[in-house]
């Protein structure tokens, strides 16, 4: 399993952050990695996502979430992922995003991009690009319910 750990400082509250997290369908508009996401209920959502140059689709289930602290998923079909991403307030203004998104690496090309760093990378990029998406807008809606960790 491959591993990437990636934090950014972001000039919003913490809710802020978490109300946009929140809402997987408007991830493509600052993952680059993310063609779509369709949410299917509180819990599962079906991504399809492009990783050096080649399509991946997979369901995913969220494992545990509770508002304004983190947001937990697994992979219950096509490619094998599983991760948390949390969120800390710095102040009343400023908060701290940390992901770990642990995966499979498939083929060739996923398995080098891994050796190469290329994904640590991208997951960094992605991470500024939703500091100037939630810094420049309001965020696109929330969802403040808790699902408890099985």
């Amino acid at each position: 399993m491959a591993q990437i750990i990636e934090t950014i400082d972001v000039d919003v509250p913490v809710g802020k952050a978490y109300d946009q997290w929140t809402q997987f369908e408007s991830f493509p508009q600052f993952l680059g990695f993310v063609e779509s996401i369709r949410q299917i209920d509180d819990t599962h959502n079906h991504w399809t996502v492009k990783i050096g140059g080649i399509e991946r689709e997979f369901d995913a289930e969220i494992t545990e979430q509770h508002p304004d602290e983190r947001v937990a998923w697994r992979s219950t079909d096509g490619t094998t992922n599983a991760g948390v991403v949390t969120f800390h307030k710095l102040s009343d203004t400023t908060s701290r995003v940390a992901v770990q998104i642990d995966w499979k690496p498939e083929g060739v090309v996923e398995k080098a991009g891994d050796l190469l760093g290329f994904d640590e990378r991208s997951v960094k990029k992605d991470l500024a690009h939703f500091k100037e998406f939630i810094e420049s807008s309001d965020a696109t809606g929330a969802w403040r319910g808790d699902v408890p960790r099985d």
